[in-house]
């Protein structure tokens, strides 16, 4: 059977009118600060700023700025809801964004043929919304594409919004996001902390004050999410400047896990980044049912892998010190594979944790893997044997240095975002 999209409950609206009537803000190439350029940054790569200089700012490599000043008109923002299961969540999460003040919303609801009430449940909320459309798969066409098809085919607000039916926007959040993209046209997407949120648990109050917005170049932000190797990006809370997205194109089917990993680093190669601090711009659920579940380490490792190579094989002779990057990138990642294969010493985890190619991972990922003290340190333990190393860990330096470094991190990404 023949795949085709039903578009039903579309209304006319004054939403229409008001959106004919507003001026775009659509980032030219000229405009759009890309990796290629040089920008100055000051020795430390950031600079606090006031508030009245932030324009200026934004020729440093990182700056920091107070709240942006208040937009002087209402941004239009098409919401993409993509669903499949999950009609028991769509009236919560369409609320969120149609209770959303400041900005003017339309949304599509994406059904992909699911067996479930969603599509009755989403015609339900377009009956109670003229702000809501539907269109409903006849047969199963994949995430991806239910993607491009509402961010390229359909979205034609100011910015663009891609959240998924379990997920919910935080009350103001567009509006935060939207501030900081009217005021710097060289930010192709603002980014926030979405709160995660288990759904058998009473849902939590997200904090809605901001204390101020960390714009970064394009250049700049890519060189740290290569230095980590993984996304810093949960997604619900992501804005996009939709003239931006539709000229880079849509997410890749090749990278059915990864291909939000690979989209935020486009961005960066055209444009800068933003994140909104204080706020939380998104509560992210986790249940039984999610897309996103915890994957094996080494396909997760593998994954984010073929993210970095998509982006360099196209974008490597755009982005300055692309090679460079790139190995940076992989650096990272064949570390990682050679710790997670040296926990499983300490652990007593050798029958769960292909340990062998983990490090074939890491030796085809970075020529250089055997220069890494992760490679002599899995050496050591496999001497050690897997009955000794647990008792031994607490007196290795390195693994209390790790795991010291990662808690930090970890809460240096819920304040920074990086």
């Amino acid at each position: 059977m023949q795949t085709r999209a039903i578009v039903t409950h579309r209304r006319p609206l004054a939403v229409a009118s008001l959106r004919s009537g507003l001026c775009g803000s659509s980032v030219t190439a000229a405009a759009a600060g890309s990796v290629g350029c040089s920008r100055p940054t000051n020795a430390a790569g950031r600079r606090d700023l006031p508030q009245d200089r932030a324009r200026e700012g934004r020729w440093f490599g990182v700056h920091e700025s107070a709240a942006p000043a208040p937009a002087r008109r209402r941004p239009t923002v098409s919401v993409v809801v993509p669903c499949y299961r999950y009609g028991r969540f769509l009236p919560d999460c369409v609320g969120s964004i149609l209770d959303q003040e400041g900005v003017d919303v339309r949304v599509l609801v994406i059904d992909d043929a699911s067996p479930d009430d969603s599509a009755d449940v989403a015609r339900s909320l377009a009956d109670a919304d003229p702000r809501v459309e539907v269109r409903v798969h006849e047969v199963n066409r994949g995430h991806i594409a239910t993607y491009n098809e509402g961010l390229l085919e359909w979205a034609d607000g100011d910015y663009s919004i891609l959240i998924s039916a379990d997920d919910l926007l935080t009350p103001g959040s567009i509006k935060r996001a939207t501030d900081v993209m009217e005021a710097d046209p060289d930010v192709g997407f603002v980014y926030g902390h979405a709160l995660k949120w288990v759904d058998s648990d009473p849902r939590p109050e997200p904090r809605t004050a901001t204390t101020g917005t960390t714009i970064w170049s394009g250049a700049e932000w890519l060189r740290i999410v290569c230095g980590l190797g993984h996304s810093v990006v949960t997604a619900p809370e992501v804005v996009v400047r939709t003239s931006v997205q539709q000229r880079i194109g849509g997410y890749l089917p090749e990278l059915p896990h990864t291909a939000d990993l690979e989209m935020w680093m486009r961005f960066a190669v055209h444009g800068g980044v933003a994140y909104v601090k204080g706020a939380d711009q998104a509560l992210y659920r986790a249940h039984g049912t999610n897309m996103t579940v915890e994957r094996v380490p080494l396909i997760d490792l593998q994954q984010r892998k073929a993210a970095f190579d998509a982006l360099f094989d196209a974008y490597g002779d755009d982005v300055a010190d692309g090679r460079r990057l790139r190995r940076r990138a992989d650096r990272r990642m064949a570390k990682e594979a050679l710790w997670r294969a040296c926990r499983a010493y300490e652990r007593r985890s050798l029958d769960r944790t292909p340990v062998g190619e983990l490090e074939a991972f890491a030796r085809e990922g970075y020529p250089h893997a055997r220069r890494l003290p992760e490679f002599w340190g899995l050496r050591w333990r496999e001497k050690a044997g897997p009955d000794l190393c647990p008792y031994l860990q607490p007196l290795m330096l390195s693994a209390v240095h790790r795991k010291l470094r990662n808690e930090l991190w970890w809460r240096r990404w819920a304040r920074e975002g990086i």
